[in-house]
């Protein structure tokens, strides 16, 4: 590379962060329970709207927009659970939704987040899955296929776990199981002075919660973005990653741990055929300790950012903030 060239890459590199505002009006996103029917509508329309876009990044398997989003998650999932980046990944991960529901879709809210504590023990009864201003309900005892609401016919094609199959969207409830995603715990996650020792508790407590408790499609590790309600439970966990970070943001939004490699079998997590390589790093992020530079891949649903680019959700990048319910 010649003189002349290092020159123009750095002023266009000057001018890239030149360029980028800092947060000064940040989205709100809210607790489902809070939003209006006229707003519940518009959200789940927009998500119906991704189920009739056709695919068009030529991702394995994938049919619809709604399913290049799910792909995001299947074809990584062994390289984003049980590793450092698993938080700042699925951050990434509800960005890109958001932002396809609002580009593609005219979807002119932000994404809501399902305030789980509310309902931890009893999601059989939850306004989140009421058949007209919710996501439908549990699944049929003879098939475990969703029979209400709007998502109740879409077929999806990626999934169960690596699979590439037509199948419904399936739910198996658990009450029991859902009291994981009780305020208490969610308590202790927030009570952890260090990243190494909140990370897990989110990923191994709430997080278990809302997957586990709903059951079916949602319950397995590599296909769950195929119930929609993956991206109000993660959303749900970004919310306590951030307040969690709130509470020492300027050390918790600079500042990344753990390892690169996750596990060749983890529970919810089928077993990774022969024919997908177990992951050796990350892109960007060499070795087996996750840094600040480590690449978030989104599969061409978005831009892929670095860990350090999303660490703080009213940075250079995200702007967004969390409402109370």
């Amino acid at each position: 590379m010649t003189l002349f060239h290092r020159l123009v890459l750095l002023i266009v590199s000057i001018c890239a962060v030149a360029s980028a505002e800092p947060c000064t009006n940040p989205a709100k996103r809210k607790a489902w329970h809070t939003l209006t029917n006229a707003e519940k509508s518009a959200y789940l329309n927009a998500e119906l709207c991704l189920m009739k876009k056709p695919a068009n990044l030529g991702l394995p398997g994938a049919k619809t927009r709604f399913d290049e989003l799910q792909a995001i998650h299947q074809l990584q999932a062994y390289a984003t659970h049980f590793v450092g980046a698993f938080l700042p990944f699925h951050r990434m991960m509800m960005h890109a939704h958001e932002s396809a529901l609002r580009t593609e879709c005219g979807y002119t809210g932000y994404q809501p987040y399902w305030h789980e504590q509310m309902d931890a023990g009893k999601f059989s009864r939850s306004t989140i899955l009421d058949p007209t201003y919710g996501f439908g309900g549990d699944g049929s005892r003879t098939t475990g296929c969703i029979t209400t609401g709007p998502f109740a016919n879409y077929t999806n094609s990626l999934g169960p776990g690596y699979e590439i199959t037509n199948h419904c969207i399936n739910r198996r409830i658990s009450d029991a199981i859902s009291a994981v995603s009780s305020q208490a715990q969610v308590n202790a996650c927030l009570a952890m002075t260090t990243f190494e020792t909140a990370w897990p508790c989110i990923e191994g407590q709430p997080h278990t919660g809302g997957h586990a408790g709903i059951g079916g499609q949602m319950q397995n590790g590599v296909s769950s973005p195929g119930d929609p309600l993956f991206y109000l439970h993660h959303t749900w966990l970004d919310k306590v990653f951030w307040d969690w970070q709130a509470r020492d943001r300027a050390a918790r939004v600079s500042r990344i741990a753990g390892t690169n490699i996750g596990p060749d079998f983890s529970p919810g997590f089928p077993p990774r055929p022969s024919n997908i390589p177990k992951p050796k790093g990350a892109d960007g992020d060499p070795g087996t300790t996750t840094t600040m530079g480590h690449v978030l891949n989104m599969y061409g649903n978005g831009p892929n950012k670095t860990i350090a680019d999303v660490m703080d959700i009213q940075g250079n990048y995200l702007c967004y903030e969390y409402v109370e319910p």
